[in-house]
Formats: C-alpha cells, structure tokens, sequence
C-alpha cells in the first residue's frame, strides 16, 4: 500500500511537471475574463396566439434583431417548425436563406413569408386544415448565433365526443384518430377539451386527446363520473397505452366550405338509400363533424332525425322546445339503428369545390 501511494505521488508531480513545462508561455495569461454585452441576436413575436378558422389564413408575427455592428449575412437562415402535441418532435414547415425558399410536406405551396421589412420572419399560412393547429417554432440562425419564438395558431371550431356503432370504449389511439378523421375531425387538444369544459361540455365517458392522454369533462359533479362531492373540471387518466388500451375519443372539427342540409324526400329511408337520396342530389351523405360544425358555428337547428355517413342517427338543435331537447341545445343522439329500417330521413353536404 506504501508503495502505491509513493507511485501515484510521483507520477502525479512527473503530469505537473510536464505540464509546466509545456504550457510555460502562457504563465502570465492564465486569468481570463470574458466580457458579455448581451445576446448578439433576439427573436420575439409580438402576437403569442393567432385565432383563424378552417379554410381561413393566418399570419403568425415573428421578428428578429440583430447586433447593430455585426455586418450583414446573406446566409442567415430563417426556420419555421411545428411542434408535435407531445412535443417530442419537430415537423418542418418554411426555410428560408437569402433567395432560397422552401416549404415541407402538407405545408407546400400553403405558407410563404410576410416580408414586411428586413427583420420580418413572419410565416403565412394561406387555406388552413385542422392539422395546422397547434404549436409552431420561428428559429433564426445567423452564424454561430440562434434564438426562437413559438407562436400558437388556434382555431375557431367544437369539440365533441365520439364512440363508433361498436360501442364504447372500442378505441385504441389509431382507431381513435382514424375515427375523428372519418367524421371530419381530428382528435382534440387538452385546451381544446379544456375550452369546451369552460363553455359548458359535460361528458361522463373518458376519451383519447391528441396528447395520447384520456380525459372526460364534468361541470356537473356527480356520483358515477369522479364522485358527487368533488369539485367540477377535466378528470385525467394520464398518459395511456396507445396500443392496448380502449375508450372513446374528443374529436375537434372547425368552419367548412360547403352546404349542410336535411334533404327533403317524400318517405323515410333506409341507410343506403339515404347515401343515394344524397348522391342523387349531387352531394354525399353527411358526417357528424360536419352537423356539430353547423349547430356550433351556424345555428343550423332541425327536429328531424337523420342517417348521417357512420350509420348513426342524430339532429341538431340550436333552439330548445317540446318535443326536440326541451332542456338544451345540443345534437342530439338516436344510436345506430338497423341500417335496414325505413325510419328516418337523411343529411346531406355539399362541398363548394
């Protein structure tokens, strides 16, 4: 034991003095102080949140200062990205570095930048979908310096719960997401859900969000939904299994460009006849986004039960009375009946395009 110590003990002054011996030049500049005048380039956008609607545009403000001394780079490059809802990765929206602009995927030939003086790296997003809301992330790279601003693009629209004919809780999370695209939709945000909660929305089945939680909103504590002594909010189950495990899904759909209507026809129809009635009129038969858009955002009301295309059948009402939701107004659900029967009417949609 003696001897190692000895050993290290010598080995440790031989390092000490190679190392003097090697960095002797520098035996007067061994303290170094750094000056820091503050960062050379800042990023802010002036508009944190921009509301638009689908179909609609939007411009999400982002600018840049640089340091009044640094000389001009024309390699500055401007990047735009949108955050996923778990924020665990980026998706490539807008680049830009001098005359070389480039847009990505579903964004192409939909954004471009405002361009309204030289710091301006505002982003343009023209014929907005439901999957251009969310998060987005303005970066400026000048050289060696970077700096971001994230602008939230929000739109106006409803959100609503969704269980397939199946029944409840039958959703894994792609199932989730391919039923609420089916229906016009997309699967909904926490704030979302939470803005809905906030306007009234109380639902007592837990359903999948965008995030990959499952939540349900209550503003009517009551026994079987969380318990009738606790206080009103969104009830979280946390993250799930997004493989394994099964409940119902919040869609969110927003405006659209078209013609919702009940289509007037001289008797009842069975489901395929009712997709037909449709056709025959030049348009297709209805989704249930595309109902709750036009009772939510329209004020579209009708006391007339109606096939829709998932094979339910439901009718909104914007106007409470007797004999059609005397309490509320609300799209009101009437299950999945046989597809056979000749009971109901039929609703239609006609795109503009």
């Amino acid at each position: 034991m003696t001897f190692l110590l000895f050993f290290l003990l010598v080995l440790s002054e031989s390092r000490a003095d190679s190392f003097e011996e090697a960095y002797s030049d520098l035996e007067h500049y061994r303290t170094i102080y750094i000056s820091e005048n503050g960062p050379r380039l800042s990023v802010d956008t002036a508009q944190p949140k921009v509301i638009s609607q689908r179909g609609g545009n939007a411009t999400l403000q982002c600018k840049f200062n640089r340091d009044p001394s640094s000389p001009p780079n024309p390699k500055l490059r401007i990047k735009w990205t949108k955050l996923t809802s778990d924020y665990l990765k980026e998706i490539d929206v807008f680049v830009a570095m001098g005359f070389h602009k480039k847009s990505y995927g579903r964004f192409h030939g939909r954004v471009h930048l405002q361009d309204a003086g030289k710091n301006d790296a505002s982003l343009v997003i023209t014929d907005i979908t439901l999957e251009d809301y969310g998060k987005y992330k303005c970066e400026i790279i000048d050289g060696l310096e970077d700096d971001t601003a994230v602008v939230s693009l929000d739109l106006q629209g409803i959100v609503y719960p969704y269980f397939p004919r199946l029944g409840r809780y039958n959703l894994n999370f792609a199932d989730a997401e391919k039923a609420c695209r089916d229906q016009d939709a997309i699967v909904a945000s926490f704030d979302q859900l939470y803005d809905a909660w906030r306007d009234g929305l109380d639902w007592c089945n837990a359903g999948w969000l965008s995030d990959g939680s499952v939540q349900y909103p209550i503003t009517k504590p009551r026994e079987p939904c969380g318990g009738k002594n606790t206080i009103p909010g969104v009830r979280n189950y946390g993250m799930r299994d997004k493989q394994k495990e099964r409940y119902d899904v919040f869609c969110f759909t927003s405006n659209y460009k078209g013609r919702f209507y009940y289509l007037i026809h001289p008797f009842k129809l069975t489901y395929d006849e009712a997709v037909r009635a449709c056709q025959k009129d030049g348009a297709q038969i209805a989704k249930v986004g595309q109902m709750y858009a036009a009772w939510k955002l329209l004020g579209y009301d009708r006391c007339d039960a109606g096939w829709l295309a998932d094979g339910s059948v439901r009718y909104p009402i914007s106007r409470p009375r007797r004999r059609c939701s005397p309490t509320e107004a609300a799209v009101r659900f009437s299950g999945f009946p046989d597809k056979k029967h000749k009971l109901y009417g039929v609703y239609c949609y006609k795109s503009d395009n």
